[in-house]
């Protein structure tokens, strides 16, 4: 049996993935998550095979969230399933260590042959965006960008997520359970390390990024 966790942010996609899932007979849905924070909390209890999982989210994105479960359950395929198909945010889920990746315009056969084939241990990449990956293999220079959010900690990619959607360090302390001092400091850290000085530049660099989205 395909053990199976579902994480987006709209109940809709999840009833509509759990109704198609159900369809076979070794596979099944032990959990659900509707963003990325809750995912990594049900990861330890559930234990699945592999996680279905939606990249823009509130709170945690699903990159942020893909590098998390990986580092705390490196066993656990995640497949990434998304409308977004920017290199951005491609390169950056399969750096987080996803090993496959869908649009969400994908045909449910596809989406079942992507579980069958992450499952047994190979990535599935769909055709419609295999173009992007064979271009990030093929470029050994990284840009400044990608060089930049990787010397984010963890802590630090949570918290430029939370305040490029705009909430204020008092919510965000809230969210992380840490102090309002502590955020700032973390702000600052993350602005050094990105040479950017001001929360408009540093909403726009967590959008192109892939951290957050206009979307929702």
């Amino acid at each position: 049996m395909i053990s199976i966790i579902l994480v987006d942010d709209h109940v809709i996609m999840r009833d509509g993935l759990r109704n198609l899932l159900k369809e076979e007979s070794d596979f099944e849905v032990v959990g659900e998550a509707d963003n990325g924070r809750q995912a990594v909390k049900i990861i330890l209890e559930k234990k699945p095979n592999i996680i279905i999982m939606d990249i823009a989210m509130q709170e945690m994105n699903g990159i942020e969230a893909t590098r998390q479960i990986k580092k705390e359950a490196p066993n656990i395929n995640i497949i990434a399933l998304s409308m977004h198909s920017e290199r951005q945010i491609v390169v950056g889920i399969f750096r987080a260590g996803a090993s496959g990746y869908l649009l969400k315009d994908s045909t449910s056969t596809e989406l079942v042959e992507a579980i069958r084939t992450v499952h047994s241990g190979r990535k599935y990449i769909s055709q419609k965006i295999s173009d992007i990956v064979l271009q990030e293999i093929s470029n050994t220079k990284k840009d400044s960008e990608e060089i930049g959010i990787e010397v984010l900690t963890n802590r630090e990619s949570e918290i430029l997520q939370l305040i490029s959607e705009g909430n204020s360090t008092k919510r965000i302390a809230e969210v992380l359970f840490i102090s309002p001092k502590t955020v700032e400091s973390h702000r600052a850290n993350i602005m050094e390390k990105l040479n950017i000085h001001n929360l408009p530049e540093l909403t726009k660099y967590a959008i192109r990024v892939g951290l957050t989205s206009l979307d929702d």
